[in-house]
């Protein structure tokens, strides 16, 4: 049905109805039945476990970003895992929809009867108002629901629509859906109804009015769609008659499909009885064994003991009738009451007050209990994760810990190592060193000794031309420089070549433990396997470049031969030099031609003394010679002088000329090769002394070199060995302090848990435990 048909069904009776007006306030008594009520119980309970969903869903919540966030983190692999994030967050969603669940909660009575027992009178009469219609000739046919709202005006809600439909009275609006036969029986209209103008349902409490259980077949739906979540359910009986079967077998089928539903009895219309009050105790004991054997024997939703606490004999309509007398302020006893009145009014006050603690009871246990469980199991296995991050965090912090005490042992070890190498390594280096400046520079001088055989080896056209000497002394130099290196090579190569290699494997084995682990297994890349030569570089061509010889023919009994013989090289040398700078003519020196001046005296001086010396070379010269003689010699020469006379004279003459002839014809080219190599060696040995200390110390330079680089290589691996631990310690601490946060985390979030834990089954022990 349409709201617009509503409307104009509503429209179309209003002048049939009678106008009432708006509900008084409340009186003292209501707002102190309202303070006081067992409902409270529901209400307090539903707020305290709707605040501890919250903070549990916070909880949840941040536990769910906690375990997302440390699953995020590449350095904290395997503490948390996927699944365990999957499943914090899908309790996230569980507890959401709890949440929304428990904000919706309220407690629920269902009225259910035959047609006409006064379902909808006993409903006003707890309200203390006319809320629902009732009447002579009225029957309820739909489902009628009460409940409270805040607003100050009251409104419907029809089936399957959110549309709020604002009314006067519920009641002109009730007889209107009522008087339309179109209505089915199984919808559901909610009627709103302002909290200030009745107490009973400030506190979360839904009462339903149902059609009369022997106007329809459909018990199995009605059952379904607005009894699963009842808490107090009140068979509403006629005391003018016994129970009927169709109320029985409702009933049944309700304990069906509740476990023990609570369920009360209300024997209506018991002011009938004050008509025959000979007859009242006895219907009323019949009508008790009645209901607490359908109770006991046939539902069995309570013990007999407890049953008749469930069963009532009142009046509603004179209830109602008073109470809206008193709340006019006019007396609750006026108008027309059957006799004994008072005990049936404090007969439905017990039904009431009976009914609110059952309700509120069954409802709090009914509606938080399984979520109270829920939240329980839930908060465990979030606690029992939390356990397990915060155990996987802690053994990788004790192994992160001894990590990084492993590599910072690792780490002073090998710059101590390498400290001991380097002052071992430089000390070695240092020994071969010398050692190879003193085999070389010992080799050298024993083939600088050898020179001449070197040079006797060379062959080449030779000719006095210049330019063939030139190129005979280029190609000379050549063979010199190549023949002493071979020599010195083989001398000296392998041996330096064989302590170098040794060294070097000495090196590698000594820093291969400081090495990082990927370069141990090429360190032959690094030293690759060479064989190490030396480098003489005798450079003889820059050397002897100054080499100029002398091939002309000389006579060996000539002046200047004799000059050499008697005097030396040296000072045969300075006696051609001393008389090639004499004048042809000295100038005498004159008192009256002044003093010399300062520069001609001194050389005058050192020409002099040039004189006198080579005097004094020749007559100790002379005198050598003639000390090897005896003076017989010359005694014999003496009387041949005398005997022979001119003919000796004319015989050395002879001797003399026929010697010059023979040196003169035996000048050949060969004997002037000859006398070149001879010259050569003379002043190639003479040169080459000079280059012995430098040749040495740069062959030794070279060794010291060569090791020098392959230890600054291998040093290099172990600075970034050492680069490598001083990362991985800053990195293993980074790793160190993510862990500790994540076990502060996980220990704060282990405490939440448990005080939450602490909070649910306080609210357990007082609200779903039962009262001692």
């Amino acid at each position: 049905m349409s709201y617009k048909d509503i409307s104009h069904v509503y429209l179309k009776h209003m002048h049939q109805l009678s106008t009432m007006a708006s509900a008084p306030p409340l009186t003292r008594t209501d707002s102190a039945r309202g303070e006081f009520s067992p409902l409270k119980h529901f209400v307090v309970a539903k707020k305290k476990i709707s605040d501890v969903f919250e903070q549990l869903l916070r909880y949840v919540t941040e536990t769910s970003e906690f375990v997302e966030e440390t699953c995020g983190n590449k350095a904290l692999e395997r503490i948390a895992s996927l699944d365990q994030k999957l499943e914090i967050q899908s309790y996230a969603d569980k507890l959401a929809v709890i949440k929304e669940v428990l904000a919706r909660r309220h407690m629920k009575v269902a009225f259910f009867g035959r047609t006409s027992n006064g379902k909808s009178t006993v409903i006003n009469a707890m309200l203390r108002d006319r809320v629902l219609p009732s009447g002579i000739g009225h029957t309820t046919n739909c489902f009628l629901s009460v409940e409270g709202t805040d607003d100050d005006k009251a409104y419907l809600k029809t089936e399957g629509s959110d549309e709020e439909m604002s009314i006067k009275t519920v009641n002109q609006l009730a007889h209107a859906l009522h008087m339309d036969e179109s209505l089915d029986a199984g919808c559901l209209v909610r009627v709103f109804w302002p909290k200030t103008k009745c107490a009973l349902l400030r506190d979360d409490l839904v009462l339903v009015d149902s059609p009369g259980t022997d106007v329809t077949s459909q018990l199995d739906s009605w059952i379904d769609k607005f009894c699963l979540d009842a808490d107090v359910f009140v068979l509403v009986a006629n005391s003018e008659s016994t129970l009927m079967n169709t109320e029985k077998h409702f009933f049944h089928k309700v304990n069906e499909r509740l476990s023990k539903p609570n369920i009360f009895i209300l024997n209506n219309r018991w002011d009938a009885s004050a008509n025959e009050p000979e007859y009242m105790e006895d219907v009323r004991k019949q009508h008790t064994d009645r209901c607490v054997n359908f109770l006991v024997e046939e539902l069995k939703v309570v013990d007999r003991e407890q049953a008749p606490n469930r069963i009532f004999f009142v009046s509603a309509k004179e209830v109602l009738n008073s109470r809206m007398q008193r709340a006019q302020g006019m007396p609750e006893t006026g108008g027309a009451l059957a006799e004994g009145f008072q005990e049936r009014l404090k007969e439905f006050q017990s039904f009431e007050r009976r009914f609110e603690e059952c309700i509120s009871q069954s409802a709090v246990k009914t509606k938080f209990e399984q979520h109270t469980i829920r939240a329980k199991q839930i908060t465990e296995k979030v606690k029992s994760i939390m356990d397990a991050i915060n155990i996987e965090a802690a053994e990788k912090r004790v192994a992160a810990l001894e990590e990084r005490e492993n590599q910072m042992d690792r780490l002073e070890f090998v710059k101590n190592q390498l400290n001991l190498l380097i002052d071992d390594i430089k000390k070695k280096i240092k020994a071969i060193s010398e050692n190879v400046e003193s085999k070389v520079s010992s080799a050298m001088g024993e083939e600088i000794c050898r020179l001449h055989v070197i040079v006797d080896e060379f062959h080449a056209d030779f000719h006095p031309s210049p330019h063939v000497l030139k190129i005979y002394k280029s190609e000379l130099l050549a063979h010199v420089e190549a023949g002493m290196g071979k020599n010195l090579a083989f001398r000296c190569s392998n041996a330096v070549n064989a302590s170098v290699q040794s060294s070097q494997q000495y090196m590698i084995e000594s820093m291969v433990p400081l090495l990082p682990s990927t370069v141990k297994t090429q360190v032959h890349m690094l030293v690759p396997s060479r064989k190490f030569d030396l480098s003489y570089d005798l450079n003889c061509a820059t050397l002897c470049s100054d080499f100029q010889e002398n091939i002309e023919f000389q006579f060996s009994l000539g002046w200047t031969a004799l000059v050499h013989r008697f005097l030396g090289s040296d000072n045969a040398q300075k006696f051609v030099v001393a008389q090639a700078s004499r004048p042809a003519l000295p100038v005498a020196c004159t008192p009256s031609s002044g003093p010399p001046s300062t520069m001609s005296q001194p050389n005058h001086e050192k020409a002099l003394m040039t004189n006198e010396d080579l005097m004094v070379a020749m007559a100790t010269n002379v005198a050598s010679l003639t000390s090897r003689t005896s003076m017989s010699v010359l005694v014999v020469g003496g009387v041949v002088w005398k005997t022979v006379g001119w003919r000796l004279i004319a015989l050395s003459a002879s001797l003399y000329g026929m010697l010059y002839l023979y040196e003169r014809v035996t000048w050949t080219t060969k004997a002037k090769e000859r006398a070149l190599k001879r010259q050569f060696v003379d002043y190639a040995t003479e040169k080459l002394q000079l280059i012995v200390s430098f040749t040495s110390s740069n062959c030794s330079h070279q060794v010291q070199q060569e090791m020098a680089t392959t230890f600054a290589r291998l040093c290099q691996q172990v600075d970034q060995t050492q680069k490598d631990l001083e990362a991985e310690i800053r990195q293993l601490t980074a790793t160190i302090d993510q862990l500790e946060t994540v076990q502060r985390c996980s220990k704060s979030l282990r405490h939440k848990a448990t005080e939450l834990e602490k909070q649910l089954e306080a609210f357990s022990q007082q609200y779903l435990q039962p009262q001692q």
